[in-house]
């Protein structure tokens, strides 16, 4: 497992072998170039990442949690959708959790050893009182981080769900989860920086995995986000103008709605589709699982 030799996140990047001479403009061409092809890399996996949104959607709808596990920059992408996660779709912290090897002072500074302690992992999910209906993703850059697959072992045994996320084929991680996402973009600019196109490809991986589960689960209307936690000015001035967009109510309108509905959006603009009031929006919310579209036509689907 410590062999890192036959990784291509590893090995010597040929077209920049010459990084330390070149311009600031060559430097600039060169590493757009190599991060051109992590969107062709990713896309080579997508039918495996909408199983994971599959999986993700399904967890969550049984009242579990979405949780990431990472060591050093793979943590820190995890840590950085989840927090994201809370004020974009109005869930709780507790709701969408990213854990990084050595605790969250890992985040801005490094903690030797901590990636190689799988028995840290287990800890970690234990005092998160991890239960079947949780799914646990788990990424590694390099695809054998002992952390992660600690973490993939533990949630097993848990029989919660489990997905990881590697940027080598083959990977050590992925025999330890329920669903493999290996996306291969090739060797970095800067040999073995991992924060380069590895970390850009993680970001963009769970970019998708957030935003598809929440879609399906009703923290989306058509490509607004109508959850979104109304905290200060901007996200106020944001939600009024999808509610006028959404309703075609007038400014004066809006205010008034979202008076009466406690600035909750979502129930703002049920009450202005249906007319009704907020206790009766916000059971037709409850009725149609947070759906708007369901709410506002009264039917129920297929999940």
């Amino acid at each position: 497992m410590n062999d890192l030799g036959g990784l291509h996140t590893e090995k010597q990047n040929e077209g920049t072998i010459n990084l330390d001479k070149m311009s600031a403009l060559e430097v600039c061409m060169a590493m757009n170039n190599e991060d051109s092809k992590v969107i062709s890399a990713i896309k080579e996996e997508l039918a495996q990442i909408a199983k994971a949104i599959d999986l993700t959607v399904s967890q969550i709808k049984k009242g579990g949690r979405l949780i990431y596990m990472g060591a050093g920059t793979s943590g820190r992408m995890g840590i950085i959708d989840a927090v994201e996660c809370v004020p974009t779709f109005g869930v709780t912290p507790e709701d969408v959790v990213g854990l990084i090897a050595g605790g969250d002072m890992a985040f801005i500074k490094a903690v030797e050893g901590a990636e190689d302690s799988s028995e840290m992992a287990a800890a970690d999910l234990k005092n998160l009182n991890l239960a079947e209906n949780d799914i646990v993703i788990g990424i590694a850059a390099s695809g054998r981080t002992p952390y992660v697959i600690g973490g993939l072992i533990y949630a097993n045994s848990q029989n919660a769900e489990t997905v990881s996320i590697s940027c080598n084929k083959n990977s050590e991680i992925s025999k330890y989860a329920n669903l493999a996402i290996e996306v291969d973009a090739g060797p970095e600019v800067l040999t073995g920086s991992t924060r380069l196109k590895a970390g850009t490809a993680q970001k963009l991986i769970l970019n998708m995995i957030s935003t598809g589960s929440m879609a399906r689960c009703g923290k989306v209307y058509k490509n607004l986000m109508v959850d979104v936690l109304m905290t200060n000015e901007k996200l106020k001035g944001r939600g009024k103008r999808m509610l006028m967009q959404i309703t075609n109510i007038s400014s004066s309108e809006a205010d008034e709605f979202l008076r009466l509905s406690d600035n909750k959006l979502k129930t703002a603009i049920v009450m202005a589709e249906k007319n009704c009031s907020k206790e009766e929006a916000d059971e037709l919310l409850n009725n149609f699982g947070g759906s708007i579209e369901k709410a506002i036509n009264g039917k129920k689907t297929a999940p």
